[in-house]
């Protein structure tokens, strides 16, 4: 993760960096599995995305719009594969309370992060039967935000 400058001083590489930790793993990820699930009629596809991704937030613009990507690709293929067997979604979590995002922000209110935990939960349900009307979905998961 990169951020914490403004969009002008935000540096190509920082940009790319991004873009390819976040839109283009995500890319490239679908374009492997789906021939073998549209072989075999099914499969379930579940990105990441980031709350962040629903609204530009200031000097995070590379990570907000790679994040942005990653939703408008789930939409696209939602389209393409949802009468082919196929769901695509991602999950949308908010602040996830990590030992890392604690060590970075000391004095933060981490009452109101996302556990790891209940973001697994929600792709597990994604997976499973019980999620097999979703498809196209942007699933938030903010904690007690």
């Amino acid at each position: 993760y990169r951020a914490g400058t403004p969009t002008h001083e935000t540096s190509l590489e920082t940009w790319d960096f991004m873009f390819n930790l976040n839109a283009r793993s995500a890319f490239v990820m679908s374009r492997a599995v789906v021939p073998p699930m549209l072989a075999q009629g099914s499969g379930r596809i579940i990105h990441t995305a980031a709350r962040a991704a629903l609204a530009g937030t200031a000097n995070h613009s590379a990570y907000n719009a790679s994040k942005s990507v990653v939703m408008r690709l789930v939409e696209s293929m939602s389209a393409e594969y949802k009468h082919r067997g196929l769901t695509v979604n991602c999950v949308l979590p908010g602040t996830i309370d990590t030992p890392q995002n604690r060590a970075d922000t000391p004095d933060a209110d981490t009452t109101r992060w996302v556990t790891p935990e209940a973001i697994a939960d929600v792709f597990v349900f994604l997976a499973s039967d019980a999620g097999s009307a979703i498809t196209g979905a942007a699933v938030p998961v903010y904690g007690r935000s």
